[in-house]
């Protein structure tokens, strides 16, 4: 995609809180700080004198990245603050919940904090990277590690490919003791530590399966000066084609902070990503959409939107697709470029019909379909009535679509 109008990124398929990673670790045997959370000033101020820790940190749950510098509007900076006064966590508390809080990923007018996480507060001696991902080279999981821990892993890879290790894991037997302690040992683990980071990596790769993981990545994997190997802060990539089996996880899904128009796509199967043009996608395969996208900034256009359907699609999938992209009120076209493999054209030109009657469409629609059972999705576009323009190919689709918009 051309880096001039990818301006909105793609959410994850599914968003976490901070603590929500948290408790799936901890579910797992997987060392991490002691934690409680609080949707009230006075929840978290009664679960700072149960921690009886020697210094308590309250972090404010929004996804978005930069807690630590932002600002509430009510006046408090940061969303993240170090205590050892438990009177203090309240008082904190009462000036984040309720209140936005503004950091440089959030929209301007910030997000809205519900929860806060009040946790123990640990020292970190030392500060590893450690990782288990799904690996298309290898088939299968790896594990990467590197004794550089707490910063931007691709920078370490980039500056001192030799302190990245990676170990692959066979599906079938798991992580091996001798793996996990060489893995242990290369990220610096010394002495007793060794082996307790060794047990760590395994309960890590246990919650990888158990969730149906993608990616669990800690950073930092932490050695505090008590000797303990703590997992700080962790991201976890989901296979949201496990959804079926992992309906618990799933459930947590945070959409707050979500575009509203691709939280509903989600929930009619639909992948939708809002971009900053006018004329709305409306494909099947991500590859598709990608080279609509191009095709029609190619012509002059800018799209609105990448839309993909996917492969077995209903009816009732089109006429929701439809449904958001007159949603938009930047669109001012709608091209429809799908390649009939395992979708039946029919299936949407019935779709496209009853989405263009129904909804009163009043913008230019630009169809152009090709594959399987594409003569009756002509036949069922023509004989409509409505007004469609037709297209032989994509990049007579593009025009068409690019001009429509002129004209108006």
């Amino acid at each position: 995609l051309s880096p001039r109008y990818t301006q909105v990124s793609p959410r994850r398929w599914l968003n976490l809180q901070e603590y929500q990673s948290k408790k799936l670790m901890q579910d797992s045997g997987v060392t991490v700080q002691r934690f409680f959370v609080a949707d009230t000033a006075s929840e978290a101020l009664e679960a700072a004198k149960r921690l009886k820790a020697k210094e308590i940190v309250l972090k404010a749950q929004i996804l978005a990245g930069g807690r630590g510098k932002g600002v509430f509007d009510s006046g408090l900076k940061g969303g993240v603050h170090l205590t050892k006064d438990p009177a203090v966590v309240g008082e904190l508390a009462g000036k984040m919940l309720g209140f936005s809080l503004t950091t440089k990923q959030t929209p301007k007018e910030g997000v809205k904090v519900k929860t806060v996480m009040v946790a123990e507060a640990l020292d970190i001696s030392r500060e590893t990277y450690f990782a288990i991902l799904m690996d298309r080279s290898f088939n299968g999981p790896v594990m990467v590690g590197s004794p550089q821990g707490g910063v931007d892993i691709e920078e370490v890879a980039a500056a001192t490919p030799e302190l990245i290790f990676k170990e692959v894991i066979d599906i079938f037997e798991g992580v091996r003791d001798d793996q996990a302690l060489r893995m242990a040992a290369n990220l610096g683990f010394k002495g007793p530590l060794e082996r307790q980071a060794a047990n760590q990596i395994k309960r890590l790769y246990d919650l990888f399966l158990k969730v149906d993981a993608t990616q669990v990545e800690v950073n930092p994997l932490g050695e505090t000066p008590e000797g303990q190997v703590v997992c700080f802060d962790a991201k976890i990539n989901f296979d949201d084609n496990a959804e079926f089996r992992q309906k618990a996880v799933f459930a947590m899904d945070d959409t707050a902070e979500s575009d509203p128009l691709e939280t509903e796509a989600a929930r009619h199967d639909l992948k939708y990503i809002g971009l900053d043009g006018n004329i709305a996608c409306f494909v099947n395969g991500a590859g598709l959409a990608m080279a609509t996208c191009d095709i029609i900034d190619l012509h002059g256009g800018k799209p609105a939107n990448f839309l993909d359907l996917g492969g077995g699609v209903k009816e009732n999938q089109v006429y929701a697709a439809f449904k958001l992209l007159t949603a938009d009120p930047k669109v001012e076209a709608i091209l429809v470029n799908i390649f009939g493999g395992i979708v039946n054209c029919a299936i949407i030109a019935n779709g496209i019909t009853k989405a263009c009657r129904e909804l009163e469409l009043k913008v230019p629609l630009v169809v152009r379909l090709e594959g399987t059972n594409v003569q009756e999705a002509k036949r069922i576009l023509s004989e409509s009535g409505l007004p469609i323009t037709s297209a032989t190919d994509l990049d007579d689709a593009a025009k068409k679509a690019v001009a429509a918009i002129a004209k108006n």
